[in-house]
Formats: structure tokens, sequence, C-alpha cells
């Protein structure tokens, strides 16, 4: 009965606050006194943030997302963090193979040599950058339309690509049908490429291949055969999408005519020569030195090296191994008579016969020792 009597004492006490006898005007003035309270700081500017507690949820803003996925330094200086250096530091610097470099140079001035010689046209071969990338985004990032030759290095066993870009297959469509100098090659897009404008990107694609095989002669001896062209990047797949893999972009310019070409090699492809591409200058690994020669020759004859004289060898059990004991003897089937073999190691030198000079046994050398058919 008491808690009956309370909770109605209680909720009397609630409708006298909340209306008395104005009940309206009480719950106006609750109500206002209710909003002003919550609404004090959205009012001013300059109002202190209430502190978060560990339930409440926080909205980031630009900034912020930013600094966390390691995207807030536009200039790309300094130390890279967050979500961009995981992107970064899955790909592979070209810069770890620098006899690439020396290829492509030399690719780059034997070009220049056979292209005039294939177009009769004065012609001119840049290297505009080497870059490392993943295939699948370099498929993604060919301007279309274009050529692309698929090659195939013999002694690597692997595959390469060779893009040609639409202004260097007009360019060439017009050096070689006689087009006048001083005028642009005229680019007709929306339409497949010709029998004559293929044949004709083929043979220079067939010159370039050459020049590239030179260019890693002096390096290891590699042919490059071209396989089929392509004008859709789809049909040139060569690798998984995600291999890393070297681009070298050109620049070949025609006085007023040219255009880009782009040669892909896999890092798969290069795996042979790896080792050679790890040089720093070409024969890096290869280089004689005749002093060094003769003093190591020399100093090769007053080596000391252990011999043993051998009187006779027998093959025991692990058991009997085991099972000997101080006094046992072990019977040698060989007589003062029997030659002795002497060894350096395990590799037979000389025989010969045992006897005494002085007070010391000595050996006579009679015969060179004859070393077995897989030691020779």
């Amino acid at each position: 009965m008491a808690d009956e009597d309370d909770d109605d004492a209680l909720a009397a006490e609630w409708e006298a606050m909340a209306g008395g006898d104005d009940g309206d005007d009480g719950g106006d003035d609750m109500a206002a006194e209710w909003e002003s309270m919550l609404g004090d700081d959205e009012d001013g500017e300059g109002g202190e943030e209430e502190p978060v507690g560990p339930g409440s949820a926080r909205v980031l803003n630009q900034d912020e997302i930013d600094s966390l996925l390691g995207f807030d330094d536009g200039s790309g200086a300094g130390d890279q963090s967050g979500i961009q250096a995981i992107i970064n530091s899955s790909m592979v610097a070209y810069e770890r193979l620098p006899m690439l470099e020396v290829v492509f140079d030399r690719l780059v001035r034997m070009m220049s040599t056979s292209l005039r010689n294939f177009t009769s046209d004065n012609v001119e071969v840049s290297l505009d950058n080497i870059l490392s990338l993943r295939f699948g985004d370099y498929l993604n990032s060919i301007p279309l339309p274009a050529m692309l030759g698929v090659f195939k290095a013999e002694e690597w066993d692997n595959y390469g690509l060779l893009t040609v870009d639409s202004a260097l297959i007009y360019s060439i469509v017009d050096v070689l049908l006689g087009g006048r100098r001083g005028t642009a090659a005229m680019r007709i897009e929306g339409r497949p490429y010709t029998t004559i404008e293929r044949n004709l990107v083929e043979r220079m694609i067939h010159v370039v291949l050459g020049d590239l095989s030179a260019a890693f002669d002096p390096l290891s001896p590699v042919t490059f055969r071209f396989e089929r062209l392509e004008t859709n990047p789809r049909f040139a797949t060569i690798a998984r999408h995600a291999n890393a893999a070297i681009v070298a972009k050109l620049r070949i310019d025609m006085e007023d005519r040219g255009g880009r070409l782009e040669l892909l090699i896999p890092y798969a492809t290069l795996e042979p020569v790896r080792e050679l591409l790890l040089q720093m200058f070409m024969g890096e690994k290869f280089g004689r030195d005749s002093i060094w020669e003769n003093h190591l020759a020399n100093e090769l004859w007053q080596t000391h090296v252990n011999l043993l004289a051998v009187l006779d060898e027998q093959v025991m059990s692990l058991g009997d191994v085991i099972n000997l004991e101080v006094g046992n003897r072990l019977v040698l089937n060989t007589s003062p008579t029997s030659p002795v073999e002497v060894r350096c190691g395990d590799v037979p030198l000389f025989r010969g016969m045992m006897g005494r000079k002085g007070d010391r046994i000595a050996i006579q050398v009679r015969e060179r020792a004859r070393m077995h058919e897989d030691d020779s």
C-alpha cells in the first residue's frame, strides 16, 4: 500500500510541474527551457566542443581522411605512408637492373641508323623514359587505335610486346608510300587498319626487333622472333595482369612527322639474364687482371698441403666399429712389399714403396696414381 501511495504522489507532483492549472503554459515553459539548454553551442561559433564518448560516432573531414590514407602530400616528396606506401612498395624499380639503360641506349643508336635506311628519310630516335609497372595497368593505358606486335625471345622462352601508336603508323605509311615532306600524315580515325598498313608496320617491327637482338648481343645472345600483330589489347596478353614489366618509351621523329613506340618486356622474360643485368658496367664479372693472376699463380706454388700415405682400407659395419675396445687388433691386408698410395684428401696422387731413411719411415714414389673416371 505504501508503494501505491508514493506512486500517486509522484504522479500528482509531475502533473503539477508539467501542467498545473495552466497546463499549456507550463508545458511551453519547460520546452523553451529544454531547448535553450541544448541549443547554446549551436548559436555560438566559439563554444567548446563536448567530449566524444566511447559510444559516440565521429565524422572525419577530408584532410583527416587524406592523412590517414597517405595522400596528404600533393608534391610527392618525402616518405610516403598509409595505403600509398603499401601500393608503391609492391612495385619493382627498373634501376635494380642497371644494364638495361646501356641496352636501350644501344637500341636507340642502332634504330636511328636502321630506320633511316628503312624509310630513306631523316629519322631521329630518342628514349623518353624507362619505367616499371604492372602489365594490366599498361594494357589499360594504351591509347587506341594502335598496333601491338607480340614477339618471342627464343633463348629465354618468353614473350614481349611492341606497341606502335596511331601517329607513327600513319607517318610510316605516308613515308614509305611517297608522301610529301612538310605535310602532316592524314589520319582517318574510326576504321580498321588496312592490309597495306599492317604489312608496312610489320616490316618496321622486324627492323626494330633485329636492332633489339643486336643491342642484347654483347650481354647475352638472344633472338627476338615476331609472332603476330594485334589491334585489340585483350588479344595481346602475354603475362598475368599483376606481373611487373619494364616499359621503354621511344620517340621517333621524321622531320614534321613521327610518333611513339613502346617496348614492354616482362620481368619473367628477363629472368634468365637477371645476373648480367645487375652489372654496373659491361663485363663487370668477366674482367681480367694480369697482375693479380701472376701473383696468384706464384703463391699457389707455396701452398702447403697435407699428404696421406694409405697402407690399406677396410669396410666395417657401424656395429663393429662401436664395439671396438682398447687392445683389439685390425689386421691389414698388406705386406712390406705392397705399394702404398699417397693421397691429398680424397684425391690419389702417387704410388710408391714403403721403406726407411735414417730413423724415419719413407715412401719412394714409383708412379703417378691413376685417377678414377669420375674424378678425371
